[in-house]
């Protein structure tokens, strides 16, 4: 059986990954409204998985205030995959081993 992610294992970190997977990049204050998550919060997830390779984060500036974008890595993605293929198996695991005794 695949095994699933520790990384992934904290709502915050999957939300966020699932978010950057659908999209190229995104911007901080867009994914902490669509994945109803709080600024700390969403910066703490990035962080571990920013330092896990996961993510990069890109600071800029549009005008004079600054933003800050994240996106998936190779890495990232990979891993997300592996950790949805892993759910799936551990369903597909429940549902062959037939009715409880």
């Amino acid at each position: 059986m695949p095994a699933l992610s520790e990384l992934l294992g904290s709502l915050p970190r999957l939300k966020l990954v699932a978010f950057l997977d659908g999209c190229r990049e995104a911007e901080f204050g867009t994914v902490t409204d669509l994945c109803e998550m709080n600024k700390s919060t969403l910066s703490k997830a990035m962080t571990i998985l920013d330092d896990a390779g996961y993510l990069t984060i890109r600071k800029g500036h549009v005008g004079r205030r600054p933003r800050t974008w994240l996106a998936l890595t190779d890495t990232g993605r990979t891993a997300y995959h592996d950790h949805l293929a892993a759910l799936a198996e551990l369903a597909r695991t429940a549902r062959n081993a037939g009715p409880a005794d």
